[in-house]
C-alpha cells in the first residue's frame, strides 16, 4: 500500500515553479501512506513529474521501488494498492511470451507493479486492468501516445483525487497532496456541502472543492497532452449492472454454500500473501468471524487477531471476539480504549480525512488500527459482507414494513407519522423503560424511541424506493446550505436506474455502489493508512460479489435472519451459540458525549456568532437542533456530528 500523486503542467516554465520540488511536496504529505521510500520521476520537457510514497508489502528491496518504468519503455506508472492474482498473471505473461516469442521475460524483481507494466504492454491498459484482482488506484504515462491514464478498482478501496487547476492537471490519494501546490485556490462547492449533510459524506465523483473530482469505482479516465482542451474521457471497464440484472441462479443450498466458501477461501488465500507480519480484525461478528475461521482453516501456524474494547457494555464486542478467537486458537490481543482515548482522536479528524468526513465510527476505526500497527503491517478485514449478502437491518424489515402500511391511504399514513413523532424519543424511551415488565422480550431494543421516529419517515413515505432515502438522508432543507442548488448525486441517479429491482435488493445495489465506496471504504483507508496500515477486505473480490449476486435473495436473507450464506458457512467452524446474537454497530456514544464531554467543543463550533460568520449553514436550523438535543429532548447526533465534523474542518 502506498501515497501517489503527480502533476502535468502545460505549457511548463520553471520560472512558474519547481515541477520536481513541487511533486516532493505533494508526495511527503503522504508520509503515513508509505513511511518506507519515496522517489519521483519527471520530464520537464512535458511538464510531467509522478511522486511515490512506499509502504513496503512484496518485494521489499529496491527492484519494487516507484515510480516504476515497464520493460519497453514505453509505460511509467504510480501504484497505490494490491494485486492479488498477480502470481497468476504473470505466469500467464510467461506462457504467452514463450508461444510468440520463445524469449523468456526478464524480471528485475518479484512486485506485483511489474507484473502490471508487463500486463498492459502486452494486453493495453483496459485489457490487463479488467484482469487484475485487487485494490488498487494508479496513474499511467503511456510515453508513446503522451496520454496519462488514471485507474480505480472495481469497489472502491483505493481512492484517487485528480482535477485542472489554472492550467495543471493534479491528482493524488489524498486531498491533501493536491493542497499544497503551488496553483493550488481551494474554492469550496456549496453543492458539494449540501450533498455531505444529507448524507454525511461526499459521493463521488463530487470533493468538497469546486475544481477536483473522485474518480469512480471501476472507472478508467484518460487525458492526452496531444489535444487542446482539458477534458477527461471517462470509461468504465466494469459494472455491477450487468451482474444485477441478470436472472438468478438455479441452484440447491448445498451447492450454493460450497460456491461461497469456494469463492471466498480462494479470495482469502489470494490476500494472505505479504512479506510482512500479516493478522486480522477480529469482531466477534459474523463477518470478521468468518474471515477468521477460514485464515486460520488456511494456516499452518495461529494468526493474529485484534479486538478494540469498551467499558460501555451497549458498545462492547471484546468478549464475543475473545471467545470466538478462543474456540479457533487465533493469537488474539485485545485493547480496552477509555472515552478519553476516542475523544482525544477527535481533533486529529479533519486532517485525516482532509473534507468533511462524519461516519463517527470513524474513531474506533483509527484505534484499531494504530493497535494492530504496532504488531502487524497488513490486516484483513470483514468490509462489504453487509451490502452483498444482505447484512443490514433496514435490509430485514424495510420492505415487511413498507408491505404492511402501503394498503393505507396517504393521507392516513402521514397522520400516523406524525403522531408517532409527537413524543420525542426519549419520552418513547422512558415509556418503554416504565412498561417493560408487562412486554414480551421481543419489543424490548436499546433506543425504541429513535427507531420508532426512524419507522415515521416509512410510515409517511410515498413509494418504496423513497422509504430508503428517508432512511438515509439527513439534513434535507433545501435552504440549510446557504448559495446551494439542488444536484443529482449517485445516490438519486441509481433510484431511477434500479426501479425495477425488488425493494430489498435495490438498497443493497444502492448501498453497494455508494455507501459503502464513499462511506465504509473511505472510513478505512484514511484510518488504517493514518497509521501505514494496509487493510484487505476479501468480501470485496469482483468474482465473490459477482457470485453473490447471482444468487436469490431468499438465500441472503432467510427465515428473518440476515447473512443466511455466511452463517451456514461460519456453523462448520463455530458454534451457532457463540456468534448468533443481535447485530451491533462499530460505535461510539456520541449522543451523550455531545452532552457531556465534548458540550464545551461543540458549542464553540456550533455558536450563533461563529456559524453566521462563516455564511455557510442556516444558523437558526443548526441552534434548534442543538438546544434540542442538549436538553435530551431528541437525539440529533447524526445530524449534528456533520455539522461539527464541516466545522472543525472549516477551522483547521
Amino acid at each position: 500500500m502506498c501515497g501517489i500523486a503527480g502533476q502535468i503542467a502545460k505549457n511548463y516554465r520553471s520560472s512558474d515553479f519547481n515541477l520536481i520540488t513541487s511533486t516532493t511536496d505533494m508526495i511527503n504529505k503522504l508520509n503515513h501512506r508509505g513511511p518506507d521510500d519515496m522517489n519521483v520521476w519527471h520530464d520537464e520537457s512535458l511538464g510531467i513529474c509522478f511522486g511515490h510514497k512506499r509502504l513496503s508489502i512484496i518485494d521489499l528491496s529496491s527492484k519494487g521501488r516507484q515510480p516504476m518504468c515497464s520493460a519497453d519503455g514505453r509505460y511509467v506508472i504510480t501504484f497505490n494498492g494490491e494485486i492479488y492474482n498477480y502470481l497468476e498473471l504473470k505466469r500467464e505473461l510467461e506462457n504467452s511470451n514463450q508461444n510468440i516469442l520463445s524469449k523468456p521475460i526478464q524480471w528485475k524483481g518479484y512486485s506485483d507493479t511489474e507484473v502490471m507494466l508487463e500486463a498492459i504492454s502486452r494486453w493495453g491498459v483496459y485489457g490487463a486492468t479488467k484482469r487484475f484482482t485487487g485494490m488498487f488506484s494508479f496513474a499511467l504515462w503511456d510515453r508513446s501516445e503522451k496520454r496519462l491514464y488514471l485507474v480505480r478498482d472495481r469497489i472502491g478501496e483505493k481512492p484517487l483525487y485528480y482535477g485542472w487547476v489554472d492550467g495543471v492537471l493534479l491528482f493524488g490519494s489524498e486531498l491533501k497532496a493536491l493542497c499544497v501546490h503551488p496553483k493550488w485556490k481551494g474554492e469550496i462547492d456549496r453543492d458539494s456541502l449540501a450533498l455531505f449533510m444529507k448524507f454525511n459524506y461526499i459521493p463521488a465523483p463530487y470533493t468538497i472543492y469546486k475544481q477536483i473530482r473522485k474518480l469512480e469505482p471501476g472507472c478508467i479516465t484518460h487525458v492526452s497532452l496531444m489535444d487542446k482542451h482539458e477534458e477527461f474521457n471517462c470509461k468504465r471497464y466494469w459494472s455491477i449492472d450487468n451482474t444485477v440484472n441478470q436472472s438468478r441462479l438455479n441452484i440447491d443450498e448445498v451447492t450454493a454454500v460450497n460456491k461461497i466458501e469456494s469463492a471466498l477461501s480462494k479470495s482469502i488465500e489470494r490476500q494472505m500473501i505479504a512479506d510482512v507480519p500479516l493478522g486480522a480484525f477480529l469482531s466477534g461478528g459474523i463477518d470478521s468471524s468468518l474471515i477468521v475461521a477460514l485464515m486460520q482453516n488456511l494456516s499452518t501456524k495461529p494468526i493474529q487477531t485484534f479486538t478494540v474494547g469498551f467499558h460501555d457494555d451497549s458498545y462492547n464486542e471484546a468478549n464475543y471476539a475473545a471467545n470466538v478467537a478462543r474456540h479457533l486458537g487465533t493469537e488474539h490481543k485485545e485493547f480496552y480504549v477509555t472515552a478519553q482515548d476516542a475523544i482525544d482522536v477527535i481533533p486529529m479528524l479533519p486532517n485525516m480525512y482532509d473534507e468533511p468526513f462524519a461516519d463517527s465510527s470513524q474513531i474506533p476505526t483509527y484505534l484499531i488500527s494504530k493497535l494492530t500497527r504496532d504488531h502487524v503491517t497488513v490486516s484483513l478485514s470483514g468490509d462489504g459482507a453487509d451490502e452483498f449478502f444482505g447484512g443490514y437491518n433496514r435490509y430485514l424489515w424495510g420492505k415487511n414494513i413498507w408491505d404492511r402500511i402501503k394498503i393505507f391511504p396517504l393521507p392516513l399514513r402521514k397522520l400516523i407519522a406524525d403522531l408517532i413523532k409527537s413524543p420525542s424519543p426519549q419520552t418513547w424511551d422512558n415509556l418503554f423503560s416504565v412498561s417493560g415488565r408487562f412486554l414480551p422480550n421481543k419489543y424490548l431494543h436499546q433506543s425504541i424511541g429513535n427507531k420508532l421516529h426512524k419507522l415515521s419517515k416509512i410510515v409517511g413515505a410515498t413509494s418504496a424506493n423513497n422509504v430508503f432515502f428517508e432512511l438515509i438522508s439527513l439534513w434535507c432543507n433545501d435552504d440549510f446550505v446557504i448559495g446551494s442548488k439542488r444536484i443529482s448525486s449517485k445516490e438519486t441517479d441509481l433510484l431511477k436506474k434500479y426501479n425495477n429491482l425488488d425493494f430489498t435488493e435495490f438498497m443493497m445495489c444502492v448501498d453497494m455502489q455508494s455507501y459503502l465506496p464513499d462511506d465504509i471504504l473511505t472510513k478505512v483507508d484514511r484510518a488504517t493508512m493514518s497509521v501505514g496500515l494496509e487493510s484487505r477486505a476479501p468480501y470485496l473480490d469482483h468474482e465473490l460479489i459477482e457470485l453473490a449476486w447471482s444468487l436469490p435473495l431468499d438465500m441472503k436473507i432467510k427465515n428473518g435472519k440476515s447473512k443466511w450464506l455466511l452463517r451456514k458457512i461460519l456453523h462448520k467452524y463455530i458454534p451457532k451459540e457463540m456468534i448468533e446474537r443481535p447485530k451491533m454497530g462499530f460505535g461510539v456514544p456520541m449522543d451523550s458525549w455531545l452532552r457531556g464531554p465534548l458540550r464545551d467543543w461543540a458549542e464553540d463550533l456550533l455558536s450563533e456568532s461563529k456559524l453566521k460568520s462563516d455564511g455557510y449553514l442556516k444558523t437558526s436550523l443548526v441552534r434548534e437542533k442543538w438546544d434540542e438535543h442538549i436538553s435530551g429532548k431528541r437525539n440529533w447526533q447524526y445530524h449534528l456530528w456533520g455539522v461539527l465534523m464541516f466545522q472543525a474542518w472549516l477551522h483547521r
